[in-house]
């Protein structure tokens, strides 16, 4: 993802989740920064899970905005004093314009729920809009999209601190106008709700309760439905991978009144782009489902699309889950690359993987979802493919780009997504993705 910040203290996340404390005053639960009024659905917390605060940014002074050691006379940023909030466990900043960027550091600390222990300052990366729906459509261009970082999920929370700087003169181009901080810039603090069931343990090697049995949910079929589902004549040899364990939205707790109603679909699926989610490394198997809810509402709530941007999530322990809404099967249009969301699949898996080895059992699982989604659009995950751009920082609109049909987001966008390690990690993703296609 674009000037991603290395945190040097590095992200941490924990903690199960608590039922939200009192709001504090003038915070109303789960209301858009550009709303004026709460939606029917805070007037009844216990009625559906999870609740947003949105917190406007402030001015802030040079000193107060300027990090610990920090000297100079870098212009002020905004952000808010250190206070008391209601519980939440992710955390992001957004701004008016989707289309502007945030040239400068974002960052943020939070006080641990019970322990009253405060964290030191992490990084949010500054996502700028690279993880969106493309230009001209409809999401895109809705009144409600809004710009923002990465989310950073810093378990159970009731206190924050928070500021964002503008990058010091010079940075980019010693004769270059500093460019001002977006307007708009609003704190969005996320409390995912709780997990939908406690289901019993799988058994299988690396899954805990994440692994939930509403993986039932989605048909199974035989290997000769599949085929002809895919287009294979009778007697062709198939290239279809096994279809593996998916937890369904229903398993993962989605809050299906959040999204749009309507699907929205493309004709096929010619590749899948490999993301991370940059929501930090540290949270347990256990807490995946949580952490996918907290995205889910942050993309839909506080970023403004329709729903949840990756076609499908992976957790560290090599768990599959479903994502963006409108059949497992098909070819659902997602909001994951900017510009070459047609006719592809997003896959994110769930952490940071910039500086740190993607766990073995994540990248697996890669090879067993592509092999078996691929498969069914006939996609070689070993081959190549030319994909129309629907523009981007790195190709204009209308531009033909050959890519491998296993690709990382860095490929479609000028981007660090999805993380270097994470990165390298995609040619073993394709050769085990073929062989499990039989090829």
């Amino acid at each position: 993802m674009r000037a991603f910040i290395a945190s040097a203290i590095g992200v941490t996340c924990a903690a199960a989740l608590a039922l939200p404390l009192a709001a504090p005053a003038g915070a109303a639960p789960d209301t858009p920064a550009h709303s004026t009024a709460a939606p029917a659905e805070a007037s009844d917390p216990a009625a559906l899970p999870g609740s947003t605060q949105s917190l406007a940014l402030t001015s802030l002074s040079t000193a107060s905005a300027r990090a610990p050691g920090e000297t100079g006379t870098a212009a002020a940023g905004q952000g808010l004093a250190e206070r008391d909030v209601r519980a939440f466990s992710m955390v992001g900043v957004v701004w008016d314009d989707v289309n502007a960027e945030l040239h400068g550091t974002a960052q943020v600390r939070t006080r641990a729920t019970g322990t009253g222990r405060w964290s030191g300052w992490q990084d949010l990366e500054t996502h700028n809009a690279e993880h969106s729906a493309d230009p001209g459509t409809a999401e895109r261009d809705s009144d409600a999209v809004r710009g923002s970082t990465a989310p950073l999920w810093v378990g159970d929370s009731d206190g924050v601190e928070v500021r964002v700087n503008p990058e010091a003169p010079g940075t980019r181009d010693a004769s270059a106008t500093p460019v001002p901080l977006p307007a708009g810039l609003h704190l969005e603090l996320v409390d995912p709700g709780k997990d939908p069931q406690e289901p019993p343990a799988t058994g299988a090697a690396g899954a805990d309760r994440t692994t939930l049995q509403a993986d039932a949910a989605l048909p199974a079929l035989s290997r000769s439905a599949t085929d002809a589902a895919a287009g294979y004549a009778p007697g062709a040899k198939p290239y279809i991978g096994p279809r593996p364990r998916i937890v369904t939205r229903k398993g993962w707790g989605a809050d299906e009144k959040l999204r749009e109603k309507a699907f929205a679909y493309t004709k096929t699926v010619k590749a899948a782009f490999v993301h991370h989610s940059a929501t930090g490394n540290n949270y347990t198997c256990s807490q995946s489902a949580s952490v996918l809810r907290g995205i889910y509402r942050y993309h839909v709530k506080s970023n403004g699309w329709r729903d949840l941007g990756y076609n499908f999530a992976i957790d560290k322990c090599g768990n599959i889950f479903e994502g963006r809404a409108g059949g497992v099967t098909k070819a659902v249009m997602g909001a994951h690359t900017l510009g070459f969301n047609t006719n592809t699949m997003g896959v994110v898996v769930l952490g940071t993987y910039s500086n740190s080895n993607p766990p073995a059992a994540a990248v697996n699982a890669v090879s067993k979802l592509t092999a078996w989604k691929l498969g069914l659009f006939k996609a070689n995950p070993k081959g190549k493919v030319t994909l129309v751009s629907g523009g981007s920082n790195k190709y204009k609109k209308g531009k033909k780009v050959k890519l491998n049909v296993i690709s990382g987001h860095r490929d479609g966008f000028a981007t660090e997504c999805p993380g270097a390690r994470l990165y390298k990690k995609l040619g073993t993703a394709r050769t085990s993705s073929a062989k499990l296609q039989g090829r």
